[in-house]
């Protein structure tokens, strides 16, 4: 039936409208692969982003990993409650200076990555230990993405 519809014209229509859906049907063919080769470009930017945070997390260069984030970024954490909180450059670094402290060699090893235009979903186990805690602790997040900053970050995981 869409072969009729695109290739052959009916008696009752003219070659023009015979021709008009040929060019329809190509644009759209050439429009499609256009469209998802960007979101492609979009995603790899943004993993690009995401990578990056997560590599200057587990050197613990906390100034670098903050200029990942928005001025202002969200964040959705089982630690902050069931609300987004709003925190800037200042306050991620603190927390995570925090969390060093308590555990010196704390790291984040990704097990899956994946990107959706703005979105990016990463699975990733937290461990870390000092002289009486060692912990390894599987975790989910959602990190979106403008303009190359994360602008809101929400965490999952159960203690």
């Amino acid at each position: 039936m869409w072969r009729s519809f695109i290739f052959k014209p009916k008696k009752s229509t003219s070659k023009f409208i015979h021709v008009m859906r040929l060019i329809y049907f190509f644009a759209l063919a050439l429009t499609i692969p256009a469209c998802s080769s960007s979101i492609r470009i979009e995603d790899e930017k943004n993993v690009a982003v995401v990578k990056s945070m997560f590599e200057a997390f587990n050197r613990h260069d906390w100034d670098a990993m903050t200029k990942h984030y928005a001025d202002s970024a969200a964040f959705l954490d089982p630690a902050y409650g069931i609300a987004y909180v709003v925190q800037s450059h200042a306050d991620i670094a603190q927390k995570y200076s925090e969390l060093a402290a308590m555990f010196p060699d704390v790291r984040d090893d990704i097990v899956g990555i994946y990107p959706s235009t703005d979105k990016v979903v990463v699975e990733f186990i937290s461990s870390g230990k000092n002289d009486s805690v060692t912990f390894s602790l599987p975790i989910s997040c959602i990190l979106t993405l403008k303009d190359g900053k994360i602008i809101r970050d929400a965490t999952y995981y159960d203690l």
